[in-house]
């Protein structure tokens, strides 16, 4: 606790007193930019990723970044965040960012190893489609490349359990809302995006690149729905 204490006695005294219009404005309410779907993985930090303040970011973290979907019958925190963010926060952008060496994924892949944890193996049923069809076109790879095939496919999974909610829907036919699937390796600082036409995770500036042959309204559009930092490059 004396570190954690100490940064906050820090906080305090370095930070918020040199931004402290920023806070007072926060008092007025908020109006992010995005929901941050990550995992509780220590390691990751969306803030820091992303280079966003207080007050751009709707953050939802939970072990393997899991979103549970429409059909559950129990009450949900992930349900109700993003129902809020979507319905009363109205974000334009949902970004599922699973990360490099999830613990939650290893545990997906030894099921077997989890009895000592039964609301980890509970909770990772929200992921197990993702087993069968993983099994199958890993064979004869190694542990490591399927825990990393296996991280990315979680993503997709839980941006197909995100599309299960009617508002969701809803909001992505109107044009008001838009998924993203991610991986962000932290040891070398690289994220990855899903790409939609290639139907695989390539670089992400690579996946924010207008293609050559879009048309001037198509590349003023594009332009205009990525305003805050994306890569702009044609």
């Amino acid at each position: 606790m004396t570190r954690i204490i100490k940064g906050v006695f820090d906080f305090q005294k370095n930070v918020h007193g040199t931004r402290e219009q920023l806070f007072k404005n926060l008092g007025s309410g908020q109006k992010p930019l995005a929901l941050f779907i990550t995992c509780s993985d220590s390691r990751i930090s969306p803030d820091m990723l992303t280079q966003t303040q207080p007050g751009e970011l709707f953050i939802m973290r939970n072990a393997g970044n899991i979103v549970s979907p429409y059909s559950w019958d129990h009450a949900s925190g992930e349900a109700a965040t993003l129902e809020y963010a979507v319905k009363q926060l109205k974000v334009r952008e949902v970004i599922i960012c699973g990360h490099a060496k999830c613990g939650a994924i290893h545990g997906l892949l030894n099921m077997d190893k989890l009895d000592a944890l039964p609301e980890v193996k509970r909770w990772l049923q929200f992921s197990e489609p993702v087993l069968a069809a993983l099994k199958r076109d890993t064979e004869g790879m190694s542990q490591e490349e399927i825990l990393a095939i296996g991280i990315e496919r979680n993503v997709l999974q839980q941006l197909e359990n995100v599309k299960s909610y009617p508002f969701v829907r809803e909001a992505v036919d109107r044009g008001e809302l838009r998924l993203h699937a991610w991986v962000y390796h932290f040891e070398t600082g690289t994220v990855l995006a899903h790409d939609q036409t290639k139907k695989r995770f390539v670089s992400l500036s690579d996946a924010t690149k207008p293609k050559f042959n879009a048309t001037k309204e198509e590349i003023e559009s594009y332009i205009k729905s990525h305003q805050g930092g994306m890569d702009l490059t044609i």
